[in-house]
């Protein structure tokens, strides 16, 4: 089963409510309203009632099953500026608050906060940073996580893996790669996969001495003591990490080295070369980023995202709010 088929099927499970700031944006209202029309999730676009209307006529959509928002005329803003005053803790006064929440994107996030949404997806016309600044400074990490990390599934056939991070954290440290790797595979198990995970280097068990990879070895040890129920093991090069056979030439008697799934490299430059390569090189699926770590699911579109793109993540996202309860 592919990675959409399983991520729709928990979907379906149990009818989230997921949040499109972009309302107005054609690609994420077709996407919201054929989501909402399978019963796949319960949609809440955020714009003027009357041009996603009008949008949704020239586009003939029926909006019958997709709640629009309007944050110009909302009922309940008043409230919302006194919790979003409250959660900035002397950093913003009303006036600020008021400001802030007139970005979609931070309206978005506190109506996710407030349990009005369960979910929120963004991007179609935002950066990246316009996504997740919000969900940090609101909705914040998950319990025992000081981190967020980007994360993708690499799917060809029946082959999944996930590849981290390849998205947010440049240069992390060993603390922060345990914590992705922890992360990750939990996004691993969301999707099927039973995860093996992997921390990558240019060494394998010694055959190199440096910096860089004193900081996955001391990532592994942290992770293996805080996880031991998680097979991992590090540091691995690609191939001893992926090949059987060289894996168990260069780590013998490891229960991960041939045959692991989940990679966490080193740092940002390295994840983010590698997952492309795949793609490109390997004609892999590349889904995601994949936002981790955040108490509550809140997911990134690229601006090019088609409505197919949009109608995906959003089942993603919707599968990782039930994988969180």
């Amino acid at each position: 089963m592919d990675i959409f088929s399983t991520l729709k099927k928990i979907a379906l499970s149990e009818k989230k409510t997921i949040v499109f700031p972009e309302g107005n944006d054609k690609r994420v209202l077709s996407a919201a309203v054929k989501l909402a029309n399978e019963g796949v999730i319960a949609a809440i676009l955020l714009g003027n009632e009357t041009e996603i209307g009008k949008m949704a006529a020239d586009l003939k959509l029926d909006l019958t099953h997709v709640k629009i928002i309007d944050p110009q005329t909302y009922g309940g803003l008043e409230k919302m500026v006194a919790e979003l005053v409250a959660l900035r803790n002397g950093k913003s006064t009303a006036e600020d608050a008021k400001k802030m929440l007139s970005d979609v994107s931070y309206f978005g996030t506190m109506l996710v906060y407030e349990n009005i949404a369960d979910g929120m997806v963004s991007g179609a016309a935002h950066s990246t940073a316009s996504t997740v600044r919000p969900a940090l400074q609101i909705i914040k990490t998950a319990a025992g996580m000081h981190r967020v990390s980007g994360s993708f599934v690499m799917e060809r056939g029946e082959e999944k893996y996930v590849f981290a991070d390849c998205a947010i954290n440049i240069d992390p440290d060993a603390t922060t790669l345990a914590e992705i790797a922890y992360q990750s595979a939990q996004t691993a198990k969301m999707v099927g996969i039973d995860p093996k995970v992997a921390f990558l280097s240019f060494s394998t068990k010694g055959s190199a001495k440096g910096a860089m990879i004193d900081k996955v070895v001391e990532a592994t040890k942290l992770f293996q003591e805080k996880y031991p129920e998680i097979p991992a093991d590090g540091e691995l090069q690609f191939d001893a990490a992926f090949v059987p056979s060289v894996g168990q030439s260069k780590a013998p008697g490891s229960k991960v080295a041939g045959h692991a799934n989940v990679f966490v490299f080193p740092e940002l430059q390295s994840g983010n070369i590698g997952y492309k390569i795949t793609q490109r090189l390997g004609n892999f699926l590349a889904v995601g980023p994949i936002l981790q770590g955040i108490a509550k699911p809140v997911n990134d579109l690229s601006r090019g995202a088609s409505s197919d793109d949009v109608y995906n993540l959003a089942i993603l996202t919707a599968a990782q709010a039930i994988f969180k309860d």
